[in-house]
């Protein structure tokens, strides 16, 4: 049940509209953050008056303009969008409370263009969870990689500017090589509506041939996936400040990768198309392959911050492999892990940044006895990775189970077992940096970190990272939401 409606919208609008208030207020921090805030809970408080309508099963739309002669700017508010911007909107909040207590601790410069970006940033993902048609996709999707790019390159040294130029070179350069071909050749094949439909707009349009060339340029194209081979420019990224980690992992860029690819699967080609077809085994054997190898390339990281950016690129191919397998829980389990994995990532990243506020410390090497000093920080991180590892009573053991589940219906033994080999790789790269920090006696037991009692980073980013690390407690116990939202992909996929 189409339903006509501005709020798609002013909720996009939201967030750029701060923007002006922002730089206007450089000079008066306290009302320059306040204005973050307002458009933040002002963002959120949208996303939830669409969630009823929803929730019953309607979609909320909205176009002007023509950007092109028959494709319009259009907004469509669906389960999988409705999903993925309720992720988004409530964790801008909270990153934007542990930006202020991280940036105004570490003293970094340019403060308000980092503010400023990074509305301009949500945004744009808002936008790509909202898109009705794959031109408004690829637009808001372009969008995002040029205002995260002053981000990345914060800092402005030297290897800010290195990270900065692969990060933009390999996002602009796979996009423009791959996703705008492909999304031509839509144009062409389907009349000129791009549109996203219910059962894709390609059904019946395309062969196996041509199919399987343009599903692949759409995988590897949208390249925020983290799918190998197109990967390295995310541990590069790492030498953003952290905040701009927990972005790029948790609330924007990398979730706007597999959520095109969610969506082109869906919404372009139609799963009931796609199987017919049969042309995803690609995509799944390359997803495994990415399970496997990033986490075995995890396990060999030091520095805290690429250990957890290689985890990412890892627990992203999840949700790739899921979508691919066509099963109704192999997809439920991709769409609920958007979610899940959010929370848990973006605790671990609140983390390694309290750490590095408190201590200066960035290496897993050096953390070690360093939960006598931050007891809650180390016990966040632990409960971050118990739900990144999918144990219960974390939530990440739902989308785990239900992306097992799917293996299974799809006969796929094989993904199945790469996923519980995954799940083991997981715990160790992951547990031993908290238990370490936590149950261990700090090296020659009267360092820094065993006389240095309770010293943990300032409120504004511990008060953060314990409500995600509990979110990831509560969304174990209370799955209805995000498991709703994503049988809403099932029903009209």
């Amino acid at each position: 049940m189409l339903e006509e409606s501005y709020l798609p919208l002013i909720t996009w609008m939201v967030s750029l509209l701060a923007v002006p208030a922002i730089m206007l207020l450089r000079k008066n921090p306290n009302a320059r953050e306040g204005a973050t805030f307002v458009a933040a809970f002002a963002k959120f408080a949208l996303v939830l008056a669409m969630l009823p309508a929803v929730m019953a099963g309607g979609v909320l739309r909205f176009s002007f303009g023509e950007i092109l002669p028959g494709i319009p700017l259009e907004f469509r508010v669906d389960g999988l969008g409705m999903l993925f911007a309720l992720v988004a909107s409530s964790l801008w909040i909270l990153t934007t409370l542990y930006s202020v207590g991280y940036m105004r601790g570490l003293k970094e410069h340019d403060q308000t263009r980092f503010f400023a970006c990074f509305a301009v940033s949500i945004s744009a993902t808002i936008g790509v969870a909202f898109a009705g048609n794959l031109f408004t996709l690829y637009l808001f999707y372009e969008m995002l990689s040029l205002s995260t790019y002053p981000l990345v390159t914060h800092h402005g040294d030297k290897a800010a500017r290195s990270g900065g130029r692969t990060y933009l070179s390999h996002l602009l350069g796979t996009s423009v090589a791959f996703v705008l071909p492909a999304m031509i050749y839509c144009w062409v094949k389907s009349g000129g509506d791009m549109s996203f439909t219910d059962g894709g707009f390609l059904a019946g349009k395309i062969g196996p041939g041509d199919g399987l060339i343009v599903l692949l340029a759409f995988t590897l194209g949208f390249a925020k996936s983290g799918l190998m081979p197109f990967h390295s420019w995310l541990p590069n990224a790492m030498v953003a400040p952290t905040p701009v980690s927990a972005l790029l992992h948790a609330v924007a860029v990398v979730k706007v990768g597999v959520f095109c690819i969610l969506r082109v699967f869906t919404g372009v080609f139609g799963t009931d198309t796609l199987e017919t077809l049969d042309i995803t085994t690609a995509v799944t054997y390359l997803a495994g392959f990415t399970v496997i190898t990033s986490s075995l390339i995890a396990l060999t990281q030091d520095n805290l911050k690429r250990r957890l950016a290689f985890s990412t690129i890892g627990q992203l191919a999840y949700i790739i492999l899921g979508v691919s397998l066509l099963s109704a829980h192999g997809i439920t389990g991709s769409a609920m892990h958007i979610a899940m994995h959010a929370f848990g990532k973006i605790t671990l990243f609140f983390c390694a940044g309290a750490i590095f506020m408190a201590t200066g410390k960035k290496y897993v090497s050096q953390m070690v006895g360093i939960g006598r000093q931050m007891p809650v920080t180390m016990t966040a991180f632990l409960l971050g990775s118990l739900s990144i590892i999918g144990l219960p009573p974390f939530g990440g053991a739902w989308s785990k189970w239900y992306l097992f589940l799917g293996a299974l219906d799809a006969d796929q033994m094989f993904m199945a077992v790469i996923l519980v080999i995954s799940s083991l790789l997981n715990i160790a790269y992951l547990l031993p940096v908290a238990v370490n920090a936590l149950f261990r006696q700090p090296p020659g037991g009267s360092d820094d970190i065993a006389t240095a009692g309770i010293r943990e980073a300032p409120a504004a980013c511990v008060i953060p990272l314990s409500i995600t690390a509990v979110a990831g407690f509560i969304l174990f116990l209370f799955p209805d939401l995000v498991f709703d939202l994503a049988q809403l992909l099932i029903s009209n996929g």
